[in-house]
C-alpha cells in the first residue's frame, strides 16, 4: 500500500464519518460516489456485494468500512478504514456527550437539533438503499421479493430474520 493509499483512504472514510447521522448506513451513497466513480476501488457490482455481506453478516453497519477498505488494499486498508471512521466521530461524540447533559431543565436548541437530524437521516439511509437497489443484478423475481420483503418490513412487526431466511428460499426454489 502506498502512502498515498492510505490518506486517500483516512480521507474518504475520516471525513464521509462526519456525516454519518443514523449511522453506516446513512453514508452508503458517498461510499458509492467515492470508492466506485472517483477512486475506482470497487465496481458497483463489487460494491453491491460488500453492502450485502455487511449486512447480512452480525455485528454494526459500519462493517462495509471495513469491507471497502479490504477491496481497496487488502488488510491494511480495512484497518486504516475502519479507524478513519470511527476514531474521529468517537472522540466529537465523547466530547460533546460531556457536556451535553449538563445543567438542568428544557434545551430547546438540543431538541431543535436532534428533531432536525431525524428527517436527515431517513433521507440518507433511503438514497442508500435507492443506490444498492440501482447497482444490484436484478431480476423479475429478485424485484418482487424486494418489493414483498419491503411491504412485509414496513406493515407487520415480523423478525427481519424470518423475512430474509423466506426471500432466499423462496428465490432459490424459484431460481432452481
Amino acid at each position: 500500500m502506498t502512502l498515498t493509499l492510505a490518506l486517500q483512504l483516512c480521507s474518504v472514510f475520516g471525513i464521509t464519518s462526519l456525516l454519518a447521522f443514523g449511522g453506516g448506513n446513512a453514508v452508503i451513497p458517498a461510499f458509492e460516489r467515492l470508492t466506485v466513480e472517483v477512486y475506482h476501488w470497487l465496481t458497483p457490482q463489487q460494491f453491491t456485494d460488500s453492502f450485502a455481506i455487511a449486512q447480512a453478516a452480525p455485528g454494526p453497519s459500519t462493517l462495509i468500512v471495513s469491507l471497502l477498505g479490504y477491496r481497496a488494499a487488502g488488510v491494511w486498508g480495512a484497518l486504516i478504514a475502519t479507524a478513519a471512521m470511527v476514531v474521529p466521530t468517537g472522540l466529537i461524540v465523547y466530547g460533546i456527550a460531556k457536556v451535553w447533559d449538563k445543567g438542568h431543565g428544557e434545551k430547546p436548541f438540543r431538541h431543535a437539533f436532534q428533531d432536525g437530524l431525524a428527517p436527515i437521516t431517513v433521507g440518507l439511509i433511503l438514497a442508500g438503499g435507492v443506490i444498492v437497489a440501482r447497482h444490484a443484478e436484478s431480476n423479475w423475481i429478485q424485484v418482487a421479493l424486494t418489493v414483498a420483503a419491503t411491504l412485509v418490513l414496513c406493515a407487520t412487526k415480523i423478525n427481519p430474520l424470518i423475512v430474509a431466511i423466506s426471500c432466499g428460499v423462496i428465490g432459490y426454489v424459484v431460481s432452481a
